[in-house]
């Protein structure tokens, strides 16, 4: 069996005086400084993360470019694998922003929007580059196309855009089958329902993706300790969980996670 990865995620927008900084929020809303990109990438490069993860968490909804200028100077700092996602809307974007030091880009609206980004990409940069992150929301009516059951109700997931605040229409599963058809080398799966609740991952929706592709799921949002990487591993067949809160506030360790896994069997870098 593969390892599984634990993955650092830090959520980068511009402060009052324009200087990007790290903010933390519940449901993708009030948001609080949290710190410096470049010294918190350094610390997590250096804590044992397998992977690291920067977004530009307002990048889409402004209408502006991705912070390469941080991008490059997180880059300098990290050893491991580096996706960067937010405000990537074409091939010149996917091509600057590996340029600037990811390995990898997330984007999630311009590909709903131009489902052909990521063919252009994959076929240019290669499918490892290409990351289609999905904000999904439960919705608990008769539009999706495919149904979990959750708490005794039935509900599909939709995709969404900016940040969570407008929905599409569109079916995560019907969207990441088409993702991983048209070339995406992994599926970013976020919950705007758990996003910063630490009340563990959605396992419903983490598991139907993963059910649906062979492309390997990184499960987020909700991550409130080792027990909660631990179910998204073993019930819904993630390949790797990404964490924010319980990682900045020093509640766990990477270590303290990987150690947790390690006893149960679960694989990992140690």
């Amino acid at each position: 069996m593969l390892t599984k990865r634990i993955i650092p995620c830090i959520d980068v927008d511009l402060d009052d005086d324009g200087n990007p900084a790290v903010y933390t929020g519940v449901n993708f809303e009030d948001l609080k400084y949290t710190g410096d990109p470049v010294e918190m990438a350094k610390l997590y490069n250096e804590a044992g993360a397998d992977e690291f993860v920067f977004l530009d968490i307002t990048a889409s909804a402004d209408g502006r470019e991705t912070m390469l200028d941080t991008v490059s100077r997180v880059a300098d700092e990290v050893f491991i694998p580096l996706t960067v996602g937010g405000g990537i809307r074409t091939r010149e974007d996917i091509k600057e922003t590996l340029r600037a030091g990811a390995d990898k880009v997330s984007i999630n609206t311009a590909a709903l929007e131009r489902p052909e980004l990521i063919t252009e990409g994959a076929a240019a940069f290669g499918s490892q580059c290409m990351v289609i992150s999905v904000d999904a929301r439960r919705r608990y009516d008769e539009e999706g196309d495919y149904y979990a059951q959750v708490d005794g109700e039935s509900c599909w997931f939709e995709c969404t855009v900016k940040g969570g605040r407008e929905g599409t229409g569109v079916d995560v599963v019907s969207w990441a089958e088409e993702a991983e058809s048209r070339g995406a080398g992994e599926l970013f799966v976020n919950s705007i329902d758990a996003d910063g609740t630490k009340d563990g991952y959605d396992i419903p929706l983490t598991k139907a993706v993963c059910d649906a592709v062979s492309t390997p799921v990184i499960a987020s949002s909700g991550c409130g300790g080792p027990e909660d990487m631990y179910e998204v591993f073993t019930e819904a067949g993630a390949d790797a969980g990404l964490a924010a809160s319980i990682f900045h506030f020093d509640e766990y360790s990477i270590q303290d996670v990987k150690t947790y896994l390690d006893d149960r069997d679960v694989p990992v870098r140690l």
